[in-house]
């Protein structure tokens, strides 16, 4: 950093080796006060990098930071009367909240499942049919995420016991489809060759995972059906 030839040193503070010299000596080109009295309340605000090894400390005093800190304890009081609660149970309040909508969020992720499975945690028989001796089945869900589809799967290989499920979820417009090949299958299907012909189908590339299970994607989930036609196409070649 470069100085004028007059620069000001701040000190501050005693020594903790109880010495004369002071606790802080710093040289600044920045605006400074007679005393730290002067500057009276000090609030910091905000902290971020400016480059490499520089950092920038936002902070307001005086009636400034007596203003803002008067805000911030209306904005509490009015988030404390919406819960139901004082400001200074919060935190507690919120944290209680916060893990009731991750679990409510999880119970609606398998209220979908189940919903999308027929109300089971199996394939349906009227799903399952048949494609060059193949037992098959492949659905195009609503609202699933992507993470359990690999679940889906696995109950509808279990339910069908040897054969081929496909599921593509759909959410925001993109496709995310999974593919399970039971193990007496693999020999003949592999489960990464057919998630990569579903994945062309919605605009996705590649397909990865193992013979017997394997996930792609892509932005096309408009296609979602084309995809689990192409699939079946794959198999009965």
């Amino acid at each position: 950093e470069k100085y004028d030839d007059d620069v000001r040193v701040l000190t501050m503070g005693a020594a903790l080796d109880g010495s004369d010299k002071p606790f802080s000596v710093e040289l600044c080109g920045g605006l400074h006060v007679s005393r730290v009295g002067d500057i009276a309340l000090f609030k910091i605000i905000g902290e971020s990098a400016v480059s490499a090894g520089v950092r920038r400390v936002e902070a307001l005093t005086g009636e400034a930071a007596r203003q803002y800190l008067e805000a911030q304890a209306g904005l509490a009081c009015t988030a404390a009367d919406a819960l139901k609660t004082v400001p200074a149970q919060l935190p507690e309040r919120i944290s209680a909240l916060v893990a009731e909508r991750k679990k409510l969020e999880r119970d609606l992720a398998e209220a979908k499942k189940q919903l999308a499975l027929g109300g089971g945690g199996e394939a349906r028989d009227d799903d399952v049919r048949e494609i060059a001796g193949v037992k098959f089945t492949g659905r195009v869900l609503e609202g699933v995420a992507p993470k359990d589809l690999r679940g889906l799967v696995d109950a509808a290989k279990k339910k069908m016991g040897a054969g081929v499920a496909v599921f593509i979820g759909i959410n925001d417009g993109k496709a995310a489809l999974a593919v399970g090949v039971t193990d007496d299958l693999k020999d003949r299907l592999s489960a990464v060759d057919l998630a990569r012909v579903g994945a062309e189908a919605i605009g996705g590339k590649g397909g990865g995972g193992r013979p017997d299970m394997a996930q792609a994607g892509g932005p096309d989930g408009a296609n979602a059906a084309k995809a689990i036609k192409s699939i079946e196409q794959a198999i009965a070649s």
